[in-house]
């Protein structure tokens, strides 16, 4: 007769195993919120299942090691675009929710430095360091907390100087057509700064690397990158850098703002962000205006 014993005492060990190895697994819980990629195109990606993203939130797709930013939500499908080389994304793959916004660098250690719009650095000297991570967008301050308008920002510029004097804490509009010199106005700005304890930001969106290569030259010409942080999306970046380039650069500067520093933010030039902006609006199928531009780009600068 088959030995019972024997049976009962080897079932009896495989209990106890899976007991213990029951008792061993780890307890927390991981719940994560994913979503399937449909299409991909011009730097843009349509997403089903994330039913739970945010606007503006940072998405992730682990197989491509890329995010993306949350800024169509529909009842289906969310519209993402991609903060990196799009072009590797393919129908199928994985995104993730990350419940986070997007931040970037931000501090003194950027000073000198030229970036792009997540703060990556661009001018082979290595990682940016003494800084710390900030949110791209925030509450603007109310207006009942802003200091009123009383020291002036010295353009270099005689005419502009006594004319119409630009102050501290305003926002001025340069406008005119093509090569009439917008840009050096703006370099020149910079320039006349040293000295002046202003830390000046200069964004350049959707210029050519050659150009805004020649501009950072000049400024290390003339000693001005010791107070200077230069922003660049260039024109072969993807959209979604052109688009979050003037962001980026405010965030740099509420940065000083808030410790007490001034700070004159240059954006060359806006049109081409609005360009940027028409671009991804299509993509993701919003409807458009005069011009294809969106109903919103008003308020995509006013912000």
């Amino acid at each position: 007769m088959p030995n019972d014993h024997s049976g009962v005492t080897n079932a009896q060990s495989l209990i106890d195993r899976l007991k213990d190895q029951i008792q061993n697994l780890p307890k927390e819980s991981q719940v994560r919120k994913v979503g399937e990629v449909l299409q991909v195109a011009d730097g843009v990606a349509l997403i089903s299942g994330l039913f739970g993203a945010m606007m503006g939130e940072m998405l992730f797709f682990p197989s491509r090691s890329i995010y993306g930013l949350a800024l169509n939500l529909t009842k289906n499908n969310v519209g993402s675009v991609i903060l990196g080389e799009w072009e590797k994304l393919r129908e199928g793959d994985i995104a993730e929710s990350t419940g986070k916004v997007l931040e970037i660098p931000v501090g003194d250690g950027l000073i000198g430095r030229v970036v792009d719009p997540l703060g990556s650095p661009l001018d082979g000297k290595g990682a940016v360091l003494g800084s710390e991570m900030s949110l791209v967008e925030k509450i603007a301050p109310g207006v009942i907390t802003r200091e009123s308008v009383h020291e002036p920002v010295q353009t270099g510029i005689k005419a502009i100087d006594a004319m119409i004097p630009i102050g501290r804490g305003q926002r001025e509009l340069i406008i005119g057509d093509r090569g009439t010199g917008k840009t050096s106005l703006a370099i020149d700005t910079i320039l006349n700064q040293k000295g002046q304890d202003l830390i000046c930001i200069y964004v350049a969106i959707g210029q050519k690397e050659s150009k805004t290569a020649k501009i950072v030259a000049k400024l290390k010409e003339r000693g001005a990158m010791d107070y200077t942080i230069v922003v660049s999306a260039g024109a072969s970046d993807p959209a979604a850098f052109v688009y979050l380039a003037p962001y980026a650069g405010c965030a740099m500067g509420e940065y000083f703002r808030d410790n007490g520093k001034d700070a004159l933010i240059i954006y060359d030039d806006l049109s081409k962000h609005a360009v940027a902006y028409r671009q991804m609006s299509l993509v993701l199928r919003r409807p458009p205006g005069r011009e294809a531009y969106p109903g919103d780009v008003f308020y995509l600068h006013s912000r």
